[in-house]
């Protein structure tokens, strides 16, 4: 599946922001590229061609490949981080707000598996600056999780004694989907996001 016909609960659309579509198709190319081969051994000629252009034509839009890089894991990780914050601020008990966040966040990661294996695996390749900025927004993400499993401690519904240990185990699980889900799979990533809220709540202790 490529990256234009990657859907996410509704995402027709996941590059909608990005504009005008020159700028668009540029970067779902080198989403393609970076996930394909990798964002060192991927060239900027590689991106222009995929997105039948030149390269000439690709500095138009973005001064370097890491600006590309960089844009791609912001779009990705706000949406991350909105998946998550709605959860953690939504009504309902801890177990239902966490069952919520983890389907979520696990549809997302199996449904836009190529965008977010670029997104989660390539923040290393990106400089200091633009780094600190994702590592900010992986905080958020952190955060959210980390507060429902607190409720959930703090009002008897979980058994968790160690909390941010935990959380590091429950996103890891969530994000590991987009490495290996495959969309000729036996599962859809409703299910698996189905599957995995109700492991999640049986890591944290629930109750039923």
């Amino acid at each position: 599946m490529s990256t234009a016909e990657e859907t996410a609960g509704g995402e027709t659309q996941p590059w909608a922001e990005v504009t005008p579509d020159a700028a668009r198709r540029l970067l779902v190319a080198a989403v393609e590229a970076f996930a394909e081969r990798g964002y060192h051994a991927t060239t900027t000629r590689d991106i222009a061609g995929r997105a039948g252009m030149s390269p000439a034509a690709l500095y138009i839009h973005y001064k370097t490949k890491e600006e590309l890089l960089h844009r791609i894991s912001r779009i990705g990780h706000d949406r991350a981080v909105d998946i998550l914050r709605t959860a953690a601020e939504g009504d309902g008990s801890a177990a239902e707000r966490l069952s919520d966040a983890v389907r979520s966040f696990v549809r997302w990661h199996a449904a836009q598996h190529t965008t977010a294996r670029v997104v989660q695996y390539e923040l290393d390749a990106l400089g200091p600056e633009a780094r600190a900025e994702i590592v900010a927004l992986r905080r958020q993400t952190d955060a959210s999780v980390r507060g429902i499993i607190q409720d959930g401690v703090a009002a008897g519904e979980f058994d968790v004694p160690d909390v941010p240990g935990t959380t590091l185990a429950v996103l890891s699980l969530c994000i590991d989907v987009a490495r290996w889900f495959n969309v000729n799979g036996l599962r859809t990533p409703d299910e698996v996001g189905a599957l995995y809220a109700d492991l999640v709540l049986r890591m944290v202790g629930a109750k039923p």
